[in-house]
């Protein structure tokens, strides 16, 4: 591709669309129509900044939702390159990202805390881990259309990935991440109870203690069969409904956010 053909696009300040949603429609054009080919590097982020007169953050954002779905991948001290699609393995993906997105609204995500520690009994549990078995737990607010939505806390067992930082999860898609170290989603359980929020995670969420909301887990398992994720969440039950759809090949779920 010409080195020019993303440095000359057009992002709207007037636009309904956010910038980095723009940014990312973009990119997608680029690639469905040939423009950028598979293994084509991508302009740096200070490139597309300085060319687009956009933040790093917007940048960022764009890129790790790209990396989401499977369609660029970063390499560590080269540059963000376009995927191919034919190394994509089978199984599940989910973003919080594209979810949002597909309905029309903005989402983001706001990093409350991040550490290295020894999870208790009943985490070790769900992960099948040896008990004192050190593990990343981060928790984010997701945000949709600068609201907040979810209080999600994600462990995952830090042999994954030694060097994870604070500054990596701000700025990248950690699934991007482990896929780059051959850690990809193969299976997940989830769980949903309606419970009522203590007034931590009310305050998180902005609204009253007590609120009602749904309490979701999640156990992800690679395809050999190794736990490497369990995440759990509050949701905020004014904005969210879960809808049934059952036909003969089985039954599905889907999540509306109002």
């Amino acid at each position: 591709m010409e080195s020019n053909a993303l440095l000359n696009a057009n992002l709207s300040l007037d636009s309904d669309i956010s910038l980095y949603a723009q940014l990312v429609g973009i990119i997608k054009r680029n690639i469905s129509t040939g423009v950028l080919a598979v293994g084509d590097l991508l302009p740096s982020e200070a490139e597309l900044c300085r060319a687009l007169n956009i933040s790093r953050n917007t940048v960022r954002q764009a890129i790790g939702e790209l990396e989401d779905e499977g369609l660029v991948v970063r390499k560590r001290g080269r540059g963000t390159f376009v995927a191919d699609p034919s190394t994509n393995r089978r199984g599940v993906r989910y973003s919080f990202t594209t979810e949002v997105s597909s309905m029309g609204k903005e989402p983001s995500s706001t990093l409350v805390d991040f550490e290295i520690t020894t999870p208790p009994a009943i985490v070790c549990e769900k992960m099948e881990l040896r008990e004192g078995t050190p593990v990343y737990c981060f928790t984010r607010i997701r945000n949709v259309d600068g609201e907040p939505l979810i209080l999600e806390t994600s462990y995952y067992p830090q042999y994954i990935y030694p060097n994870l930082t604070r500054e990596m999860v701000q700025t990248h898609s950690f699934y991007s991440l482990l896929y780059h170290v051959g850690i990809t989603p193969f299976t997940a359980e989830e769980s949903y109870e309606a419970v009522t929020l203590d007034s931590h995670s009310a305050e998180l969420l902005g609204v009253e203690p007590d609120s009602c909301a749904f309490y979701h887990q999640r156990r992800t398992r690679t395809e050999d069969g190794r736990v490497y994720e369990y995440t759990r969440s509050y949701i905020r039950g004014d904005r969210v409904r879960l809808d049934v759809h059952m036909q003969k090949s089985g039954i599905h779920f889907t999540r509306s956010i109002d």
